[in-house]
């Protein structure tokens, strides 16, 4: 019997993936949750695992080719076993032999944010030429159609600048403006894309056309969050085996907070606002690939320790590709950690469909006026910066600031147990 391997939902929001490497070839014999295929999304670079054991017999999408969520991948004859003297094949199946043009034009590939372009400025996609990863049409390739034919260009000498390259930005498929353009230079440095750094683009970019961003700070007088890990962190080592870092406390209190303030632990749905009942916390982790954001679920039924050690799992299985898609979906709001060299603070963009990130500033000793016996004192305090991006559809001031002010609270008064 064959089974069909189909690409899943590998995180929120995630609506295709790009085929990085076949791990197996036809006629290969594998076994049930063997890796057989890397495939990259705007969350993460991900292993699909054989559903069962048996024998490789139809590689149906090449290697570079972007396909939805659902698309058919691999074919498994499942029990049987490999052919003794069955010649090696290629590591990926060829791509799939050119359609005749009259079917080629009825489905182009594009991207999600190309497609919108392309309706906002009539141009049908069937006539635009893909430089994306497979040929796909990406949002560049239909501004540039969009735009009036160029005037030839006079043949250039040896050693002449290289051709004008447009920046990224919003477009809405019109004429490139000329101050979107810039003509490299000798000594400049032009780095392609990778296939999980156009997706995360794309992502970022929609976020941002979807939500209305607003942000607000909170300055932190992280002391009473010190002394607290301070009396706690070797005993901590000793019984856990990792240590206990900032970020699970500011996790804790951000939890806390949000039960208060279900506004910030939410979605826009159409034309109605959905406050969720569930808190699924996810945590921003920066791998060599690129940033992922694995979930806690039911974060709010979670001790300090029980954050603690599930951010320390999902962190460390995130940077060795070993996260199921089922820990990349769900979350209703994010938290972020540059680590210590994450500057004053900074603006985080909004996981979607969320409407709420939290982002971690880098600590550091800072003179502060306290009251001591009465009596005003510049101390030397610890201060944290906590920057909060949220989405003005469904968040207003109030709740916005209500709910980092009461993060404030919760770390400042030290009222914390493990």
């Amino acid at each position: 019997m064959a089974i069909t391997v189909e690409l899943p939902a590998l995180g929120e929001s995630v609506v295709e993936g790009t085929i990085t490497k076949w791990l197996v070839k036809e006629g290969d014999a594998v076994e049930q949750d063997q890796p057989l295929v890397e495939v990259t999304t705007d969350k993460v670079d991900a292993e699909i695992p054989a559903p069962a054991p048996g024998v490789i017999e139809k590689i149906l999408v090449a290697e570079g080719e972007t396909v939805a969520v659902g698309a058919a991948l691999v074919t498994i004859e499942v029990g049987a076993a490999a052919p003794k003297a069955k010649p090696a094949k290629a590591a990926a199946a060829p791509p799939p032999a050119a359609k005749p043009a009259a079917q080629a034009a009825e489905t182009p590939r594009a991207t999600p944010v190309a497609k919108r372009a392309a309706e906002a400025a009539g141009v049908e996609l069937a006539r635009v030429s893909g430089t994306g990863v497979g040929g796909r049409i990406t949002r560049d390739d239909v501004a540039q159609h969009a735009a009036p034919a160029a005037k030839p260009a006079a043949a250039k000498p040896l050693g002449a600048p290289a051709p004008i390259h447009r920046v990224a930005g919003p477009s809405q498929g019109g004429p490139t403006p000329p101050y979107l353009t810039y003509q490299v230079e000798e000594g400049d440095r032009v780095i392609p894309m990778t296939p999980l750094r156009k997706i995360v683009a794309e992502h970022m970019v929609l976020s941002k056309q979807i939500s209305p961003h607003v942000g607000t700070v909170a300055e932190i007088d992280m002391n009473a969050v010190v002394r607290f890990r301070d009396a706690h962190k070797k005993a901590f080592q000793a019984q856990h085996g990792f240590a206990l870092t900032y970020l699970p406390i500011v996790v804790h209190a951000t939890v806390r907070a949000l039960r208060e303030f279900p506004r910030l632990n939410a979605s826009v749905l159409a034309d109605a606002i959905v406050e969720k009942r569930a808190i699924h916390l996810g945590v921003a982790v920066e791998t060599d690939k690129g940033l992922v954001v694995p979930v806690i679920r039911e974060a709010d039924t979670l001790s300090l320790t029980g954050l603690a050690r599930a951010i320390e799992d999902l962190s460390a299985r995130a940077r060795s590709k070993k996260l199921s898609p089922d820990e990349l979906r769900g979350g209703t709001f994010t938290v972020s950690n540059p680590g210590r060299h994450g500057n004053l603070y900074g603006f985080a963009i909004i996981n979607q469909p969320q409407v709420g990130i939290l982002r971690m500033g880098e600590m550091v000793k800072r003179p502060v006026v306290r009251t001591v016996d009465g009596e005003d004192a510049i101390v030397i305090r610890p201060i944290m910066h906590l920057a909060l991006s949220y989405d003005h559809r469904a968040v207003d001031g109030a709740p916005a600031n209500g709910f980092l002010h009461r993060v404030r609270e919760i770390l400042e008064s030290g009222e914390l147990e493990l």
